[in-house]
């Protein structure tokens, strides 16, 4: 706008100019070594304003023409950015139906117009591998991280969840361990992280994260807690087979505060130390748990009480009769149940007598209940106590193979 107004501004001053220095035209002379050209001053003007002219035409026509080459190509552009958006949709759609050949064509086909390439061709790799396709999978994933970057969370995600769809592990546990260098917090990296470490066993290599699990709280309490044991499992087994009992015990005194207190990891190494023979290191751990914790807490570890071999002044029996004095009804039978077997297997037949009386009248006998306390009877000479345990025992057989005649008929009435 500005150019034309000056143009105006130049030709309305030439007509002002003009008639004045018709008089008084003056005189232009503009010489090169060749070639000599004289003019009027009027006539300089008219070439000058002219030469202009045709100088901001020339302009024009080039800025309008660059400004429709920009629009049609913007108007390409959007075209193929709104295609690709809906097929990247129709992809997804084709995914969750299980087309991922037309779903991995899709992705592929519109990532490089699409908003978001990378996840574009994540997806497009994911497709590939659920229809079995390493290869493309693969190559897919190497395109999606020369876009995003080698430290892109999203690809290297990818990369592990379909290194374990690929039955690579060892591959998938060094993918997840930069992953989570990488992204130590990240929820969904953490939940692969379980996955891969529980199927390749990596017992401490999991038991490193579980703070940072808990810390996250995406598991439930009885996940979370399952994860643990799984843990204090592996764990235990691992450093038994590697070490020894002797081995075992010395680890346990450099576990931490949380793993200590833990009932369960507790009960755990004492069932391993009563598998080694080695009763009087789980007597010890065993007496210190009954002093610290309460009834409730001990159910896990009353079990391991009945496998246990204790001298007959032992500290720990004196405890357990102490706390059966005391304990609640429905903690009684757990009492009840490891005195019988302790009493038992030192000989005090009268005394575990008393103990599997208990558990008969609440009928909380079970069937090694129920041979041991024959054994006991029978040691006694209560003949009586042994025919009831024998009518119950026969009691429990005929209501067993009840329970089993209507299957017995079906497969009869199936075959007939």
């Amino acid at each position: 706008m500005f150019r034309v107004l000056f143009l105006m501004l130049l030709v309305l001053a030439a007509l002002i100019a003009g008639p004045y220095l018709a008089g008084h035209q003056g005189y232009v002379r503009i010489e090169t070594d060749t070639k000599v050209i004289e003019m009027s001053l009027v006539m300089l003007v008219v070439f000058f304003v002219s030469a202009m002219a045709v100088l901001y035409a020339v302009e024009w026509a080039i800025t309008r023409f660059c400004r429709l080459s920009k629009g049609s190509y913007d108007w390409f552009f959007n075209r193929k950015h709104k295609n690709a958006q809906q097929e990247t949709l129709e992809g997804l759609m084709r995914m969750s139906e299980g087309d991922y050949s037309k779903a991995e064509k899709l992705f592929s086909k519109n990532a490089k117009y699409a908003d978001e390439p990378v996840l574009n061709l994540i997806k497009a790799a994911e497709a590939a591998q659920q229809r079995g396709d390493d290869f493309e999978a693969n190559r897919y994933l190497i395109e999606a991280s020369k876009l995003g970057g080698m430290n892109n969370v999203a690809v290297e995600l990818a990369r592990a969840k379909i290194l374990v769809q690929q039955g690579k592990l060892p591959a998938a546990r060094s993918a997840i361990d930069s992953l989570l260098e990488l992204a130590p917090n990240n929820t969904e990296v953490l939940r692969l992280a379980i996955r891969i470490y529980q199927d390749s066993k990596a017992y401490i290599a999991l038991d490193s994260i579980l703070e940072a699990i808990g810390q996250r709280s995406f598991l439930s309490t009885e996940e979370y807690e399952m994860l643990e044991h799984f843990v204090d499992d592996g764990l235990l087994d691992e450093v038994m087979n590697e070490t020894g009992q002797d081995g075992l015990l010395r680890w346990w005194e450099e576990q931490p505060s949380r793993r200590r207190k833990s009932v369960y990891a507790r009960v755990g190494l004492i069932k391993r130390l009563i598998d080694s023979d080695d009763h009087e290191s789980a007597q010890e751990l065993a007496l210190e748990t009954l002093k610290k914790y309460e009834d409730e807490q001990l159910v896990p570890l009353f079990e391991q009480l009945t496998r246990l071999q204790i001298d007959e002044n032992a500290k720990l029996v004196k405890v357990l009769a102490k706390r059966a004095s005391k304990a609640e009804t429905k903690y009684t039978d757990d009492y009840a149940r490891a005195l019988g077997y302790i009493y038992a297997r030192e000989g005090r037949f009268e005394q575990s007598k008393a103990q599997f009386i208990i558990l008969l009248d609440h009928e909380e006998c079970i069937a090694n209940d129920r041979i041991m306390a024959l054994y006991v009877a029978e040691r006694t000479g209560d003949l009586a106590l042994a025919e009831r345990i024998r009518q119950i025992n026969l009691k429990e057989v005929n209501l067993k193979d009840a329970s089993q005649e209507p299957v017995v008929a079906l497969i009869e009435h199936t075959d007939n």
